[in-house]
């Protein structure tokens, strides 16, 4: 068997673990709706806290594989290698897990705060810019998969810090509450 096809296997195999994984999550959400917010609320805003912490993992670890990325040579294994888990973090994780935050984010937008508080159109606004970080990062992954080296490691780098900031504009708004 050659390297790519174990390659393709172990991404199939990594794409059902976690297709599995995204049905039992919406099984469970879905029993949630069902019970309705008051009896649901503290379930659905740990799924929301668990699918955010997956979702921040892979925007965290995505830029450094950007910079590992641009380090190595195109063409090279290591460069397709990089690329198979820069698809994989993008498609496997980090979709799937924004999918989910934005889902239950929304629903208890609407359930309990029924989208009032300046403070939850500002927190929306923030959750906008970090989706549009992460597409901008799949469009980057993409990018690297062609060989194409979009930005240098410094850029990178630099780009690591947005969803930090991003998150702690996020959770000071939800915990403080500020306006």
């Amino acid at each position: 068997m050659s390297e790519s096809q174990k390659s393709e296997k172990a991404g199939r195999k990594a794409q059902t673990r976690a297709v599995i994984a995204l049905l039992i999550f919406c099984a469970i959400g879905l029993w949630l709706f069902w019970l309705g917010p008051d009896e649901a609320y503290l379930w659905i805003k740990a799924l929301h806290i668990i699918a955010v912490m997956s979702w921040m993992a892979g925007l965290l670890y995505m830029p450094r594989l950007f910079i590992y990325h641009s380090d190595a040579p195109k063409g090279s294994a290591q460069a397709e290698t990089f690329a198979v888990m820069e698809r994989r973090l993008m498609n496997v994780i980090m979709r799937p897990a924004m999918a989910i935050s934005w889902i239950l984010g929304l629903y208890m937008a609407s359930a309990f705060f029924h989208f009032q508080g300046g403070w939850l159109h500002a927190k929306i606004a923030a959750v906008v810019a970090l989706t549009l970080v992460n597409e901008y990062f799949g469009r980057s992954a993409k990018a690297f998969a062609r060989g194409d080296y979009v930005k240098t490691p410094r850029f990178w780098r630099a780009m690591n810090e947005i969803p930090t900031v991003l998150m702690i504009v996020i959770v000071i708004l939800v915990v403080v509450k500020p306006f």
